[in-house]
């Protein structure tokens, strides 16, 4: 069960990542604010990374333990997780030579949430089916 996880969690961090750089493109089109300097590419993938990996673990974790009440509350946690990082774009601090800081939180607010979009979006592909 854990290597089906982990592989949802590696398409889940690559939708993720596909859709923030995706996001990145058109919000820097509609805004010609760069801020390239503060999510670079690497950040972007390391987030997504860092987001859907311990997902997989507590998932396993929840299932393990609980049965199917796991996933419930881990699609809970999740959720709340998801929300509460919504502070650390709206709380950063950007660089002085940043043009448009104010911009800055209508780009990450919404990426914020990919990781857990792209996870719940590939959740059903992922799960057994029993027929």
């Amino acid at each position: 069960m854990f290597r089906k996880l982990f592989f949802q969690a590696i398409m889940a961090s690559t939708l993720a990542f596909i859709a923030a750089l995706i996001y990145r493109r058109i919000y820097f089109f509609a805004t010609e604010a760069d801020f390239y300097k503060v999510l670079s590419t690497g950040r972007l993938a390391a987030f997504c990374i860092l987001f859907c990996m311990p997902a997989a673990f507590l998932y396993y974790g929840l299932f393990r333990w609980l049965g199917n009440k796991g996933e419930s509350i881990f699609n809970f946690l999740f959720s709340i997780v998801s929300f509460a990082c919504v502070m650390i774009p709206i709380s950063a601090t950007l660089p002085l030579d940043v043009k448009f800081p104010e911009l800055f939180p209508g780009l990450a607010v919404p990426m914020v949430f990919f990781p857990a979009i792209a996870w719940y979006t590939l959740n059903p592909l992922f799960k057994k089916t029993s027929v």
